[in-house]
């Protein structure tokens, strides 16, 4: 139980790449810290954090766990996150509403792609950040290697030791920490300690312009005066602390947590939280909180997951969704551990709580006291990458599919469903395979549905590359008014836009009030193109002629009429098929990089140039959606799980002519079993 102040409140996200420790370091925090008798493990299914079947299941961390323990006289708040591309989502979420990140980097394997993603999510929030290097007793461990990587990345003079190892790998037995060693510190150490001392001490005095006068003159600052500077230069990311240690061996964590406590900022005194209009101070009165998570709990119902930026947010009370503009009831709130729940009456500014059974509130939603309050920034998430149609099981079933997909994307925000009026599928697309993966599973087991997947159809487009004329007359005579209608209608390329419509009749062959009617005629045939029946775009319709009749003549016969002659049209305009165009950006180590341009060339694609970020190589190319939906499973086995990538739509191409006449093919027998 919470019985601190905000000042003695440190909120925190433990994010990193995938096997790096993060899960058993967090267990073992809540285990030193009292909070669970039994040290939890990943390993045996006991672990605090990641306590769903699904973790479980695949020994790793899926969800974001929220988690709380005291810490001596403070009170940590903090979130494990998952540090595979597939659920970068989790971690977004979270480190957008913390104070600070810990990054925890293997010893052994070093920077990875769930590295990179947690110092970019902390660089773009404006969040302090620390390195922990963990694993030093493994037997590849390098902590120098590890630390002249996180230096080369991010800068020699920013990424700065706060402790050392004492032995390396099996004979590794504790850590000394660079400001606080004394003369009973190894030998060898020495000159480390000297070196990174007085970069600390630099940067220390560099924080303030009197600490600076005071230390170039040779005065010794007091530990109060060197606390100050730390803080400042940590909270400007000035410094990036680097811890180092073992969970397995439990060393260094004791250091580790006392630096999270000494030099992580209170939840009063970091930046102004930016709102969609100006800024919130953390020291506001008013009740503030910003929802960043949302659970199923198998006995409470939905959770939603609040982090409390200002004031006091109390349970039986009533806040305002300035994010909708409608009012929640507050009833019990939760401190969170996991799975376990314990109720409390109220939370204050750095607290993470759940509330349960919120009726109109989802993950990026204010709520506030007030109700004039503008809403915190929302949270930016990365694009999907991969997508599958999904289809029940047993036929009737698609409602069940709709409401549990439905429930699970409201969970997670990197989740989008979409029923594609083009092909009829219903498509969910989201980080990976694996991502995508879990969401059937939950499918499954909590909404007993099953389902199957496959490749989803790819929104192809049809365009014309000439110039196409045509006319049709529609003319029917059934008895009483007839319908006649005659459309002469001319198309040309358009490189400028998808549609454009203009008419060019004279003499009111075509009376201008059957104009309107033309092009709704036109809009409505280039839904399904002659060629494989999809959209027609980049195109420019010209009304040119036409005849009328004064009785017969109406506006459903000239939209008849515009149909036949579009039709036409198409035909005598050259068609061609067009299909569409993804740009990537791919991070991965650079002994891939012969694999990772080969498979791309397999796939139609075109590199575009090549970069490094912060270690790694980034390729960018583009390539053709249609060869882009096992890619996430396909770069996850050529670089052993450490290549990622972004993928967003750029444009449309032709279709080169032999796949173009195999797609048409198949659309044609489509329609027939269709028919």
């Amino acid at each position: 139980m919470k019985d601190c102040s905000a000042e003695n409140i440190r909120n925190f996200v433990v994010a990193g790449h995938a096997g790096a420790g993060k899960t058993s370091l967090a267990d073992l925090m809540l285990h030193k810290a009292g909070v669970v008798s039994r040290l939890g493990s990943v390993d045996q299914n006991t672990s605090v954090s990641d306590f769903r079947q699904e973790e479980q299941d695949r020994k790793s961390s899926l969800f974001t766990a929220s988690l709380h323990c005291p810490w001596q006289d403070h009170h940590f708040f903090f979130c494990d996150t998952p540090g595979y591309a597939d659920f970068c989502g989790e971690a977004t979420s979270a480190i957008r509403v913390a104070d600070a990140v810990l990054i925890v980097v293997d010893a052994a394997a070093g920077i990875g792609p769930g590295t990179i993603n947690a110092w970019r999510h902390a660089r773009d929030n404006n969040v302090p950040r620390a390195f922990m290097i963990n694993g030093l007793d493994r037997d590849q461990a390098d902590f120098a290697g590890v630390l002249g990587s996180l230096q080369e990345s991010y800068g020699a003079t920013v990424c700065v030791p706060f402790t050392l190892p004492v032995g390396a790998r099996a004979d590794v037995s504790g850590v000394v920490q660079v400001l606080q060693a004394g003369d009973d510190a190894p030998a060898e150490l020495a000159d480390d300690l000297e070196t990174y001392r007085e970069a600390l001490m630099d940067t220390v005095a560099e924080s303030d312009e009197e600490l600076m006068m005071r230390y170039l003159e040779g005065e010794e600052l007091s530990e109060a005066e060197i606390a100050q500077g730390l803080h400042q230069a940590i909270s400007d990311a000035a410094i990036v602390p680097v811890f180092c240690g073992s969970v397995g061996k439990d060393v260094g964590i004791d250091e580790l947590m006392n630096g999270i406590m000494n030099l992580f900022p209170a939840p009063l005194t970091g930046a102004p939280v930016p709102l969609v209009e100006g800024e919130l101070s953390r020291d506001d009165d008013t009740a503030t909180a910003f929802v960043y998570k949302s659970i199923t709990d198998p006995f409470i119902g939905q959770l939603t997951c609040l982090r409390v930026f200002s004031g006091t947010v109390k349970s039986d009370s009533e806040l305002h969704n300035v994010s909708r503009g409608s009012r929640e009831r507050l009833g019990t709130l939760f401190l969170v551990n996991g799975k376990n729940q314990t109720q409390v009456d109220s939370a204050g500014p750095g607290e993470l709580v759940a509330i349960p059974k919120l009726k109109n509130t989802v993950i990026g939603d204010t709520l506030s006291a007030s109700a004039s309050a503008k809403p915190i920034t929302p949270i930016s998430y990365s694009t999907p990458t991969m997508s599958q149609a999904i289809f029940p099981v047993k036929k009737g079933e698609e409602d069940k599919i709709s409401t549990g997909l439905q429930r699970l994307v409201a969970e997670d925000p990197t989740l989008i469903l979409d029923r594609n009026a083009e092909t009829h599928q219903t498509v969910l697309s989201g980080m990976g395979d694996q991502h995508l993966a879990v969401v059937m599973g939950r499918l499954e087991t909590e909404f007993k549905v099953e389902t199957v997947t496959e490749t989803p159809k790819v929104p192809y487009r049809e365009t014309i590359t000439g110039q196409g004329s045509a006319q049709y007359r529609h003319k029917k005579q059934t008895g009483g008014h007839g319908q006649f209608g005659e459309v002469h209608l001319r198309l040309e390329p358009l490189t400028d836009g998808e549609f454009e419509f203009s008419n060019e009749v004279v003499g009111g062959n075509i009376p201008k009030n059957y104009i309107p009617a033309v092009e709704k005629g036109v809009v409505e045939t280039m839904v399904a193109g002659p060629l494989a029946s999809c959209r027609v775009i980049n195109i420019r319709a010209v009304v040119y002629d036409g005849k009328y009749h004064p009785v017969d003549s109406s506006e459903m016969a000239f939209k008849i009429a515009a149909r036949g002659a579009f039709r036409a049209a198409m035909a005598n305009a050259k068609p061609i098929l067009l299909e569409p165009i993804m740009t990537l950006k791919i991070l991965f180590p650079e002994e891939y990089m012969g694999d990772i341009s080969g498979d791309l060339n397999s796939r139609r694609g075109r590199i575009l140039g090549m970069d490094r970020e912060e270690g790694f190589q980034v390729l960018n190319a583009e390539a053709p959606l249609a060869e882009m939906f096992t890619y996430s499973s396909t770069l996850r086995s050529m670089t052993q799980g450490r290549g990622s990538f972004e993928m967003v739509f750029e444009r449309y191409d032709p279709v080169p002519p032999n796949l173009g006449t195999k797609i048409m093919a198949e659309a044609a027998k489509d329609a027939e079993e269709e028919e």
